[in-house]
């Protein structure tokens, strides 16, 4: 593509067309544009129109494509084309740093968002001069441009908060500091005189706290992985400044709105948290600033409001706390009785309590709430730091900690009990202040695995929980019913497993519950108790306990998906699947009316997939159902056919291409049911499954190879006669496979599906061609995997064809190559081949070569033969004599007196 005016107004028109609503006319558009990025000069074109058009809509689209086409394409991936030409890369280097900070902000966050990502690959080996250019900016005077430089940074440096450490990363972090460290510091003395310099002048503070929120994150990123020798020289500079903004309160940044924090109180948070780490990771050198911090932030924490927008400041804060008092160093500031009751007082309990703001949140914005309250993402609520503060302080004070709260917890069930219609919020408050207390350590698998020894559970969830859960109203009180259900998901380990058998019955009535939340945490309760193991690793909950359920559950699962807000469901999906996987055949009574669900669900979803863990869970559900009643009765797979093949055609002519692995996979499922030859309707699908563009998708490859696989165990004869000319196909989606790093392996599973099961006379004239192809393969790219899958081939080849064909073959290749494979690749490496199916294969591939070869008695291969025999006996044929059905099946009489014969001239006993 050339940078021409004509291709500037044809890329404007299919930006604009990408924006249409008409998916008529959005689709193809998209297509287009994914058909072109390939070209040279694609990605340029899109910076010179965010440069040169007049429309700010095209501007922003612009950006966000060019981003999108950044995030796709810029990683170099091995045994991959380049998918961005050399050129274009030096070029876009070379103008976009200028272009983000000439931009508005909208654009310059998505052009600072692919500088992120395009110095994750190339910073700072490819791009030296990246940081050199950024800081250089810093001198321009023009906040809008150093914002633009301090986003960036941020964005770039941010990856040093969750790298592993390793010498590349310790070398790249010193080279920033070396380059960045002492500018930022600068610019943030700067920049504070700045603010007192125009204290009075609302637009110019806003612009200057921008700058501080970057700065101070900037800081917490380049001192996460270890204490920079620079900011431990300089630490009175950054805590003094930090210590003065966090005491700062200017009504000019103070904002009416009660949702969004405002600009203080984003600083102050940032502030609270790189306190908070190096009271963590650096408390010796902090030790002289702590007090100052301890005082500031407890100030802050008891003159702060209940609004929304404090939320972040205030979970910052509390976390700096739970962070002080964890540490042995800091014990002594909350040994004080008074010190330990002012902060429940005063911190934990109003920070416990269930605001309108999470009443609404609960109401009407379900899956938010859901997905910070089970999914863990509430790092930044108030709750989950009142929690994390009282299981620091149970660290050095439990018993005192845990009779003051009880305390709290008495008085607020009591109010409950005077009006529990409107002191509902109160026993709610009391129940998540028992789970704080109790909750000691805990996993996602397994719920809380350490509980505090102070506290009983199992009375608490007598004569506190199952009340509210055994109530007949289901919909009253949601917020307690999810509590009540929360309780036994965290405690299923500590809860006896009778009072969860009590409890089963009352989750499956919760799934019919309106309330999202209610619905949703019953069934994921519900999945939750099917996973826990008993003794010996069995399931605790059985199917024989479960019958009398599996009705009314399986009906009321399928209808939690039917309201509103819940079609769906991930959490209801996964405990339809552990329900299939825990009843087994208890289900196949309602398979029928179960299908049917499934396949209308299945078909919904497939015009919009947009919930990927549910589309999992579906495809999980679908598959249990097949196996399940095809165990009991295989001529069933017919009616699993019927059901879904429509609903499959459909996705795959609509190329639905999140479903596409999954229709593969399920079609190999239910054609490795089919006992005899493989149905029309399936070999009429064949050739198409042999297309190119369909083995471009990475995804699809496991699923189509696994599919190819079960046609060649099912059909081999079949393709053979009738399908002859689709074997080149065939072969040519294994060379594909076998010259890539990454898909080498399923390149191999399927090579050696065709050597066991098609006929040997149809492969005849490839044979040769394809060891070339994996001796050209093992000469230019050697790696241990191709290795290993190498050796399982060569010696699956020698079982079904003879050790003699295998010499032959080798030979024919170039002379002696067969001595030559011995001595280099199958005596120094065979003892890496893993997996007992392989390590079998393996083991009767070379006992043939030492006995059915007869060069190996009578030439130059006796003494390979030796070496092989000495090397590999505990390895390959002592493992086969461990497992005497190998031997019946694939060694005859006299080839174990070959062996014996070549054991005693090897002189080795086999015991």
């Amino acid at each position: 593509m050339e940078l021409s005016d004509a291709n500037l107004q044809t890329l404007t028109e299919y930006l604009k067309k990408t924006l249409d609503p008409d998916p008529s006319i959005r689709r193809p558009a998209e297509k287009f544009l994914e058909s072109v990025e390939g070209n040279q000069n694609y990605p340029l074109l899109l910076l010179t129109l965010l440069e040169k058009s007049q429309d700010n809509v095209i501007k922003v689209c612009a950006s966000v494509t060019f981003k999108n086409y950044i995030k796709r394409n810029w990683r170099i991936i091995e045994d991959e084309p380049n998918k961005i030409c050399e050129t274009d890369r030096i070029a876009i280097k070379g103008n976009i740093v200028h272009l983000m900070l000439s931009s508005p902000e909208q654009i310059q966050k998505q052009l600072s968002d692919a500088i992120s990502i395009i110095g994750r690959e190339d910073f700072p080996q490819k791009w030296p001069d990246l940081l050199t250019e950024m800081v250089n900016r810093f001198q321009s005077g023009d906040f809008h441009v150093i914002n633009g430089v301090l986003r960036t940074a941020h964005s770039l440096f941010k990856r040093y908060r969750h790298e592993f450490k390793s010498n590349e990363l310790w070398t790249e972090i010193k080279l920033v500091l070396d380059a960045f460290a002492q500018p930022l510091t600068n610019l943030f003395k700067a920049t504070i005189e700045l603010c007192s310099t125009h204290a009075n002048d609302a637009s110019a503070l806003k612009v200057l706290f921008s700058s501080l929120i970057q700065i101070a994150k900037l800081f917490y990123s380049l001192n996460f992985q270890d204490l920079p020798e620079f900011f431990e020289d300089h630490m009175e500079t950054w805590m003094t400044n930090f210590h003065s903004l966090l005491t700062l309160d200017n009504k000019l940044l103070q904002t009416d709105d009660e949702e969004e924090a405002g600009l203080l109180e984003l600083l102050k948070s940032q502030i609270c948290d790189n306190a908070a780490l190096y009271a963590q990771k650096y408390d010796e050198e902090f030790q002289p600033y702590l007090p100052r911090f301890v005082t500031a932030i407890w100030n802050l924490l008891v003159t702060t409001g209940q609004e929304v927008k404090y939320d972040l400041l205030v979970s910052n804060a509390i976390q700096f706390l739970a962070s002080v008092c964890e540490r042995p160093h800091y014990k002594h500031l909350f040994e004080d009785q008074n010190t330990l009751t002012s902060i429940c007082e005063k911190v934990i309990v109003p920070n416990m309590e269930f605001r309108a703001a999470d009443e609404e949140a609960f109401e009407d914005n379900s899956e938010e709430y859901i997905r910070r309250d089970l999914e863990g993402s509430d790092i930044d609520t108030r709750r989950r730091a009142a929690c994390d503060l009282v299981r620091g302080l149970c660290k050095f004070f439990e018993g005192p900690v845990t009779g003051i709260f009880s305390g709290y917890v008495n008085s607020m069930l009591q109010e409950y009990a005077k009006n529990p219609s409107v002191n509902w919020k109160h026993k709610d408050a009391a129940i998540y202040l028992v789970t704080s207390l109790a909750s000691k350590a805990q996993t996602q698998k397994h719920g809380i695995t350490q509980a505090n020894e102070f506290v009983n559970l199992t009375e608490f969830f007598v004569n506190h929980i199952q009340p509210d859960l055994k109530s007949a109203n289901v919909n009253e009180f949601p917020v307690l019913k999810a509590d009540g259900i929360k309780y036994i998901m965290i405690f299923r380990n500590q809860v006896p497993k009778e009072q969860l058998l009590v409890s089963i019955p009352l989750l499956i009535n919760h799934l019919q519950a309106e309330s999202i939340v209610v619905h949703t945490y019953a069934a994921h309760a519900l999945e939750r108790l099917f996973t826990m193991r008993g003794t010996n690793n069995a399931t605790l909950i059985t199917a024989p306990e479960m019958a009398p359920f599996v009705e009314v559950l399986l009906t009321n699962l399928f209808k939690a998906l039917t309201f509103p807000g819940s079609s769906e469901n991930e959490y209801i999906m996964k405990a339809v699947m552990r329900s299939f996987s825990l009843l087994q055949e208890a289900i196949i009574p309602y398979i029928p009316s179960l299908i049917a669900q499934l396949t209308q669900k299945l078909l919904a979803v497939s015009k919009n997939p947009s919930k990927p863990h549910f589309n999992h869970y579906m495809f999980e559900s679908i598959c249990l159902s097949i196996r399940i009643t095809c165990k009991a009765n295989p001529a069933a797979v017919g009616s699993f056919e019927e059901a879904l093949f429509m609903v499959f055609t459909e996705i795959l002519q609509n190329d639905v291409q999140e479903f596409i692995p999954y229709v593969f996979q399920v079609m190999s499922l239910l054609l490795e049911i089919h006992k005899n030859d493989i149905p029309s309707s399936y070999m009429a699908l064949f050739p198409h499954l042999l297309q190119p563009v369909l083995w471009e998708r990475t995804g699809n490859i496991p699923p189509l190879v696994r599919l190819l696989q079960a046609y060649l165990e099912k059909g081999a004869n079949t393709i053979a006669s009738a399908a002859a000319d689709k074997i080149p196909g065939l072969l040519g989606v294994f060379q594909k496979l076998i010259a890539s790093k990454a898909n080498d392996h399923q390149g191999f599973y399927l090579l050696n599906s065709i050597i066991e099961h098609m006929p040997p006379e149809s492969v005849d004239q490839y044979r040769k061609q394809i060891f070339i192809l994996l001796f050209q393969r093992l000469q230019n790219s050697k790696t241990t995997k191709f290795i290993k899958s190498f050796l399982v081939f060569i010696n699956l080849y020698c079982v079904k064809y003879g050790a003699l064909a295998l010499q032959e073959i080798f030979d024919s290749i170039q002379p002696k190559m067969f001595g030559m494979v011995l001595e280099k690749i199958i005596i120094p490496e065979i003892q890496k081949v893993s997996g007992q199916v392989e390590k079998k294969i393996c083991a009767v591939g070379i006992t043939k070569i030492l006995t059915e070869c007869p060069p190996m008695m009578d030439t130059e291969y006796t003494k390979l033969g030796i070496w092989l025999m000495h090397t590999h006996i505990n390895a390959s044929v002592l493992f086969m004599f461990k497992v005497p059905s190998m031997l019946s099946t694939s060694l005859n009489a006299e080839a174990l007196q070959y062996l014996q014969g070549y054991l005693q001239a090897a002189s080795v006993t086999l015991l």
